[in-house]
């Protein structure tokens, strides 16, 4: 068997070794860092793995603990779960249902604005389904709403947190697009490589993330004036007065604006902009009288917890990235999607295709951090937009919180909806938003400015 062969094995190895640990249950971390030490030990004792990979690991993990673009995650978890704990969320929702209940589909609609806002200033998808869920599921049953309906709405408005900046996952995008940027350059013989920072990201997923709030509100009105049973008006007591409404609605918007303007403004960095997000969230759980020690520990918990999460299966997805590289995966990676019909447009689809169906299966993080570093500098080389490319791609993983069995906005409604409310209901009121969210990848392919126009107006 010639060598090459025997890498084309291992690397079958890798990948099966990697979906069985998957289906396994075991963590994701231990499972990519675990199979890519198995695998490499197995190439060591036949002779056909190069250990200089490896010896490569502690460069990797010295360059993710210097990284500062990713002191933004804990920032930003940070601030999600303090708003979260804090209960502006319910505020909003009771603030916003107050002025759209009367009106037919209406809690619908306050729903998918409430979400917006809180995908503006948290990101965190699990926090708004878990608050939506809780909060206006319940009233949307009681007052006769669809429970395919109101299910979906939810669920779909969780995830524009994924999209709307500022979002993680555009921060997580937006490092290792970077990193491949600057490789595909360098393979080009750049060797004063341009660099993508997060804030592009930020700018470029702005207008993409509020014409799909603009899709999800027609599709809701579209049903309550077509069928007026399955979204009916209701009657929400007695309207709220200005300061009641001010004193919910403005916090929120205050912290879009200090996050996002900071940001877009080119005052601030990612990370600066989400300690201030982070400082700004606390003040605001303090003005609500939410804030105490225990309130705080809770917080500073579920951060760690989240934070070392993404660390964690950062550094397993690197170790399995050097293993993949040590067998020449990324050569074959860039033979296949540069023999594909159609030049990059083809390999763009392809890699389109394959985060949508991976997205069944596995969490944005895994993707993000196993698929783009293999596939970006390729696509990159070919001469894809980066900006672009971000947030399609921020856009196709926005999918993979919806799409049913596995994804996380289903379960994360599923844990916290009255036992009255079919599971199946559930799966089948997010088909229509899916078929929203594919829509807009669609016009963001089609159309290209609606991504980078932004950035380009803003930066050069």
């Amino acid at each position: 068997m010639s060598l090459h062969d025997q890498h084309i094995l291992m690397l079958v190895l890798l990948l099966l070794g990697l979906f069985a640990g998957l289906a396994s249950g075991f963590p994701v971390a231990f499972v990519l860092g675990g199979v890519a030490l198995l695998v490499a030990g197995l190439g060591l004792l036949a002779g056909n793995f190069d250990p200089s990979f490896l010896e490569a690991f502690p460069n990797r993990v010295f360059g993710v603990m210097t990284n500062e673009t990713l002191v933004a995650v804990p920032l930003f978890v940070f601030m999600g779960v303090m708003l979260e704990k804090s209960r502006i969320a319910e505020s909003l929702l009771e603030a916003v249902a107050s002025l759209f209940g009367p009106v037919r589909g209406g809690l619908v609609v306050a729903v998918l604005l409430v979400g917006a806002l809180l995908a503006a200033s948290t990101g965190i998808v699990g926090a708004t389904v878990v608050a939506m869920g809780l909060i206006s599921l319940p009233t949307m049953l009681r007052h006769g709403y669809c429970p395919r309906l109101a299910s979906g709405a939810i669920c779909a408005s969780g995830t524009l947190g994924q999209i709307i900046p500022p979002s993680i996952v555009l921060v997580l995008l937006g490092d290792q697009l970077g990193n491949a940027y600057q490789q595909a350059q360098l393979k080009q013989g750049i060797f004063a490589p341009e660099t993508i920072s997060v804030g592009d990201l930020f700018a470029g997923a702005l207008v993409p993330g509020l014409m799909l709030v603009g899709l999800y509100l027609a599709y809701a009105l579209w049903v309550a004036w077509r069928e007026p049973a399955r979204a009916p008006a209701i009657r929400t007591g007695a309207t709220r007065g200005k300061w009641a409404l001010a004193k919910a609605i403005v916090p929120a918007l205050a912290l879009i604006l200090l996050v996002l303007g900071s940001i877009l403004g080119g005052f601030a960095t990612a990370t600066e902009a989400a300690a201030v997000g982070a400082v700004g969230a606390t003040v605001f759980a303090a003005l609500h009288r939410q804030l105490g020690w225990a309130r705080l520990r809770e917080v500073s918990e579920q951060t760690v917890k989240v934070t070392a999460m993404v660390f964690a299966i950062l550094l397993g997805a690197a170790l399995f990235s050097l293993v993949f590289r040590g067998y020449g995966g990324d050569e074959l990676v860039h033979e296949a999607l540069t023999a594909l019909p159609g030049g990059k447009w083809g390999a763009v689809v392809a890699v389109m295709l394959l985060m949508f169906l991976l997205g069944f299966v596995l969490d944005f993080i895994e993707i993000v951090f196993v698929v783009v570093p293999i596939v970006g500098p390729v696509l990159l080389a070919l001469g894809v937009d980066p900006v672009w490319l971000g947030v399609m791609m921020a856009i196709n993983l926005q999918t993979s919180f919806l799409t049913p069995p596995f994804g996380f906005a289903l379960f994360y409604l599923r844990g916290v909806a009255p036992p009255a409310l079919a599971t199946g209901d559930i799966y089948r009121g997010v088909v229509p938003f899916i078929g929203l969210q594919l829509l807009m990848l669609a016009l963001v392919a089609a159309f290209p400015a609606l991504a980078t126009a932004l950035p380009d107006w803003l930066y050069g």
